[in-house]
């Protein structure tokens, strides 16, 4: 978009979002953006206009004395060099066989899975804790 006023004006550019999706939506995005888009010049605007241009749009405004412009355009992301790296996903680990437990084992101190789920009141609240009859808490 254009910024700064006289000699000092320039152009500069900014992405304004991500959108996941097919080609049309990210347009659709773009053009909802556009059409809400306001710029810091001119600051009394006398104009406004919005073009389609290909994959994007150019909306020039028309001020007192000079025009302004914003370009928006769609375009696919094929590199960045601040992206977040990618999780990496565990490497599958393979199945071991069940060792059988020696005589003199400690018993596990897990409490056994309920069999059936605990009953609750209206809001949801378990009517007896979880905790209670649990032979692995002191």
């Amino acid at each position: 978009m254009t910024v700064g006023t006289g000699d000092r004006k320039h152009v500069e550019a900014y992405v304004l979002t991500h959108v996941e999706g097919s080609r049309d939506e990210a347009l659709a995005e773009l053009e909802g953006r556009a059409r809400r888009f306001t710029p810091e010049h001119p600051r009394n605007p006398k104009r406004r206009r919005l073009f389609r241009d290909g994959d994007g749009f150019v909306l020039v405004i028309d001020g007192s004395w000079q025009s302004y412009s914003a370009r928006f355009t769609v375009a696919e992301l094929l590199e960045d060099s601040a992206a977040p790296k990618p999780k990496r996903e565990p490497e599958p680990q393979p199945e071991r066989e069940p060792q059988p437990e020696p005589a003199d084992a400690v018993p596990s101190r897990t409490p056994p899975m309920p069999s059936a789920p605990p009953a609750r009141y209206a809001d949801g609240v378990p009517v007896e804790p979880a905790w209670l009859g649990r032979s692995d808490l002191p």
